[in-house]
């Protein structure tokens, strides 16, 4: 545990200096490395035997290659590829974060003079132009999960609130042609969203609401209102009062389509400690914010007027999907 931050400094560097993209056609010396990535001869082998040491590159006779998996998620052109999901699980934001965790515990918050909560945060828009790894997958199953519904629907005017990338809303809008869309994030994060738009095909579905999801006017009424991420950032009395927000502006039948860490109540936190240790990101990133458990989510939404339905999973990520409708 004490070292564990040197892997991932590697694996950071290995990613930002397109080592594992130079070795993706043959194994190479590290000399030749480092001749074609403009790197210093020494450093690079020194590096390179130390990915080698974690197992992401493999050594024979002088040269390194990549390790089975190694070509799949760390390769860029590979289209399983993940590897700038280093800019949002190990991003420089989260470690500045993390290294002054005793403070936010003896605080009982954030100490940090910019956070996750504050008005157009940079790190946002790398979440909203890296996260689409987890995100994809995970709209997938929010799609899923609202298609009997969907189908039913006349009209569907969806509001994604803290957008991001916005990928939740244009699976939904890329699966039904009726489907239109209005975006809420800052404007520095909606600048990212328009470009996602643009690449599914649904600029032309797409309108944009600039500012706070507490405070900008969220226009509608709508037929599905997406809340992706965002619920553990706050206290429960506080995203009760978002979800208060999102459901005075839904339309009758309409849904509500919340997607996050969940906490199982009672459940010892050695069986299930994503949640737990994203708790500990939310502690040092946010005022009040912390993963809540399914207890807490139906209290919540239960004084928003709003009753839970059968909760989804998504197959090998930590979120749970649920859905909400008016009580």
């Amino acid at each position: 545990m004490m070292t564990a931050y040197k892997t991932t400094s590697l694996l950071r560097t290995g990613i930002e200096l397109g080592v594992f993209d130079v070795l993706a056609e043959r194994p190479l010396r590290p000399e030749e490395v480092a001749e074609r990535l403009g790197l210093d001869a020494r450093a690079t082998r020194i590096t390179l035997d130390a990915l080698a040491a974690l197992g992401l590159l493999e050594s024979e006779d002088g040269r390194l290659g990549l390790s089975p998996g190694a070509d799949e998620l760390l390769v860029r052109e590979s289209p399983g590829y993940f590897g700038d999901m280093v800019h949002v699980i190990s991003s420089d934001e989260e470690w500045e974060a993390l290294r002054r965790l005793p403070e936010a515990v003896r605080n009982g918050g954030s100490v940090l003079d910019t956070d996750a909560e504050s008005p157009e945060y940079r790190y946002w828009e790398d979440f909203a132009s890296y996260a689409a790894a987890i995100a994809e997958p995970t709209a997938q199953v929010v799609t899923d999960t609202l298609e009997p519904w969907a189908k039913e629907r006349d009209d569907l005017d969806v509001l994604d609130v803290a957008c991001g990338h916005g990928i939740y809303g244009f699976t939904f809008a890329e699966r039904h042609p009726r489907a239109r869309l209005w975006a809420l994030d800052w404007p520095n994060v909606l600048t990212v969203t328009a470009e996602h738009a643009e690449a599914f095909g649904l600029d032309d579905r797409t309108e944009y609401i600039e500012g706070d999801m507490f405070e900008a006017p969220l226009g509608g009424p709508y037929d599905l209102i997406t809340i992706t991420n965002v619920l553990h950032h706050f206290s429960e009395e506080r995203a009760t009062e978002l979800l208060r927000r999102a459901a005075g502006v839904l339309k009758p039948g309409g849904r509500i389509g919340i997607v996050g860490f969940t906490l199982d109540d009672g459940r010892p936190p050695r069986q299930d400690p994503a949640p737990h240790l994203f708790s500990v990101l939310m502690l040092v990133w946010t005022s009040q914010g912390e993963v809540h458990p399914m207890s807490a989510y139906k209290r919540m939404l239960s004084a928003a007027g709003l009753e839970l339905e059968i909760p989804a999973v998504v197959p090998g990520l930590p979120f749970r999907v649920l859905t909400a409708r008016h009580a």
